[in-house]
């Protein structure tokens, strides 16, 4: 096994894990507010697209369904908060910004299916268009670069900021104790950000 189809690997355990969380959560969310419920079967799945996209096999849906069904849920969480006050929307945003990426990565399969595909075309088409793809990767390559960045700057601040040396205690009736929210919600929310960041940059 190579050392990509280990990282890959990883990915996939901690994104079926991810998966089976979201579906527990979904579950214990029967008395909340639909948008909740709606909320975790988007992470799941996310969770479950994720885990199996790095293989031969985790590729037999086409791409193109998976792409608008994941850009509708970045939409979604932005355009589905209870208010749009800047403090509501920069809660929502990490979650847009992970299935954006979800969404360009399914984009970026179809495209490097199509080019595949499109080898045998003649020399001169080939150069013609080499220009424009020259672009449209550079530009790819920057909104990458951009969701990768977002997405690990979240996920080091969720996986810490529950760390006991790094915050001061707070009893648990008081706004973000962790009394008020699922303990180990940070953690997975940050883990599916370092996830999702570390497959952006990797090879599709």
């Amino acid at each position: 096994m190579s050392a990509i189809d280990t990282v890959y690997g990883i990915l996939s355990v901690l994104f079926a894990a991810a998966a089976v969380h979201g579906l527990r959560q979904t579950a214990l969310s029967k008395g909340s507010a639909w948008r909740e419920r709606l909320d975790h079967l988007l992470h799941t799945a996310m969770a479950l697209a994720m885990a199996v996209m790095p293989w031969s096999w985790g590729r037999l849906l086409p791409e193109p369904p998976q792409t608008a069904f994941f850009a509708a849920a970045a939409l979604w969480f932005l355009l589905s908060a209870r208010d749009f006050r800047p403090g509501t929307i920069a809660r929502r945003l990490p979650h847009a910004a992970g299935m954006a990426a979800m969404a360009w990565m399914s984009h970026s399969m179809a495209a490097s299916s199509h080019e595949t595909l499109a080898g045998g075309l003649p020399a001169a088409h080939h150069a013609a268009g080499s220009g424009h793809h020259a672009e449209e990767t550079t530009a790819g390559d920057a909104v990458a670069a951009t969701l990768a960045l977002f997405l690990l700057a979240y996920a080091l601040w969720s996986l810490t900021r529950d760390m006991p040396a790094l915050r001061t205690p707070r009893p648990l009736g008081m706004p973000g104790a962790s009394g008020t929210r699922h303990p180990y919600a940070r953690f997975w929310e940050g883990s599916m950000a370092l996830g999702t960041a570390v497959m952006l940059l990797m090879p599709h």
